[in-house]
């Protein structure tokens, strides 16, 4: 057997930086910090931080912080409390709670994390906070009327079309100002957050009339979904109701489960029918016929536990 040239690497061998064929042994690598260990660290140096903001908050106050240990463990969030008494959002009561302006049972909260139970005192600038009884209601939008509670142009919004029952009722998505039917307005935050995400598919049913008589490839188009800002839609169904050859309009039925910036108007337009009027006429399990436009009418125990287990919330 002859010799190898030295510094040769015997036949086959793998090159020097190649990958190693698979099925090949490999050397243990080193084990890396993995994700849920890094987030584990970044809570707790979260946590410490939030603890001293709080003691340093309440130092400044002149005012004893509340104590953790006093506190239930599975109670409920501190800040998902006040946003259900209806002053105000869960993002809006955690920067009051940063801000030092909650009290517990007479001692200031600074930090974020802490529970609560049912017979704990909650005080926002030194004012007792209750739990707002929660309400549901479907209004029938008018055409011209704005999905805000607030609209700095001055136009009409749908606050005049919604009762008083002292607590602030938000829509659930919109309804652009050319777009009338039915509308969900809740002081039921948990509920509004879910029936609003997509993950939940709660369908939306809509009426539309489009310039044009639409072929089977562009309905097809619409039901298989079209891409704008960015990504593709999701299916949806989508019927003609009628064609009007006379007049060179369709209407069409069309059930989405996103929420989109109008979303459908987009959708058909992209396949070459604009849209001439758009009706929202299903919400979930909830209908708009019988009411007329501007009405509103308040849901029943038995319609909202309905909306409430479409979701996966509970029922009591």
């Amino acid at each position: 057997m002859t010799d190898r040239p030295k510094g040769r690497a015997p036949k086959g061998a793998p090159k020097k930086g190649a990958a190693p064929k698979r099925g090949a042994a490999q050397s243990p690598a080193t084990p890396k910090r993995t994700y849920n260990a890094d987030r584990t660290a970044a809570l707790r140096k979260n946590r410490k931080d939030a603890i001293a903001h709080a003691k340093d908050m309440a130092q400044r106050m002149g005012v004893q912080p509340v104590d953790r240990k006093a506190l239930p463990e599975d109670g409920q969030r501190l800040h998902v409390r006040i946003a259900h008494s209806g002053i105000c959002s869960r993002r809006a009561a955690e920067k009051l709670i940063l801000e030092g302006r909650v009290e517990v049972n007479g001692q200031m909260v600074a930090e974020m994390g802490i529970k609560v139970g049912e017979d704990d005192e909650i005080r926002v600038d030194g004012q007792v906070i209750t739990t707002a009884k929660l309400y549901t209601v479907v209004l029938n939008k008018p055409l011209g009327v704005v999905t805000t509670l607030f609209d700095p142009q001055r136009r009409p919004t749908i606050v005049k079309y919604l009762p008083e029952y002292g607590v602030q009722l938000k829509p659930v998505g919109r309804l652009d100002i050319e777009t009338e039917g039915l509308l969900v307005c809740t002081n039921d935050g948990e509920l509004a957050l879910r029936l609003a995400h997509p993950s939940y598919g709660v369908e939306k049913e809509y009426q539309a009339v489009v310039t044009g008589i639409p072929d089977e490839k562009a309905l097809q188009k619409l039901r298989d979904g079209v891409f704008f800002d960015g990504r593709k839609s999701l299916p949806a169904r989508v019927d003609v109701i009628h064609a009007e050859p006379k007049s060179n309009t369709t209407g069409l039925r069309i059930t989405i489960h996103e929420g989109r910036k109008r979303q459908v108007r987009l959708m058909c337009e992209l396949v070459g029918f604009p849209v001439i009027s758009l009706k929202r006429i299903r919400y979930g399990s909830l209908y708009l016929k019988g009411m007329r436009s501007g009405e509103c009418r308040l849901l029943g125990k038995k319609e909202t536990d309905e909306l409430r287990r479409m979701v996966g919330l509970s029922v009591n």
